[in-house]
C-alpha cells in the first residue's frame, strides 16, 4: 500500500510480531521499513518527543496540512463498544472516547 519512496514505521502490534515479506516489493517501490516503541526511553527523550510534536506537528494538525482519519466516535460510556471495535480489527483509522467537558471535542458540560 505504500508509494514510492514510502515510508512504514511501526510502534505496535496488534495480530503478533511476525509477517511474512516480499523484498522484492520493497526494493522495487524503495521503501523503507522501520520501527520503534516509547517503552524503554528515559522520561527526558519521552519530553523531547512531545515538545517536538507539539512545536513540529500539532501546527499542522490546526492548520489542515496533515489530517487524522477517524474511523468512528463513542461516548465515554460506550468504552467498551470502542473496545470491541478496536479488538474487531475492524476498524481503518482512530477510534476516539469523547469526554464530557472537554471543549476541544465539543463538550462543555
Amino acid at each position: 500500500a505504500l508509494a514510492m519512496d514510502g515510508r512504514l514505521v511501526m510502534i505496535a502490534f496488534l495480530e503478533g510480531a511476525k509477517a511474512e515479506l516480499n523484498f522484492a516489493q520493497i526494493m522495487v517501490k524503495r521503501l523503507t521499513l522501520t520501527g520503534s516503541t516509547l517503552r524503554p526511553q528515559s522520561d527526558a527523550a519521552k519530553a523531547d518527543i512531545a515538545r517536538a510534536l507539539r512545536e513540529r506537528l500539532w501546527p499542522l494538525v490546526g492548520s489542515g496540512a496533515v489530517t487524522v482519519t477517524i474511523d468512528s466516535e463513542f461516548a465515554l460510556a460506550d468504552a467498551a463498544d470502542a473496545h470491541r471495535r478496536m479488538e474487531s480489527s475492524a476498524h481503518i483509522g482512530k477510534i476516539v472516547l469523547k469526554v464530557a467537558g472537554d471543549p476541544a471535542n465539543g463538550h462543555t458540560d
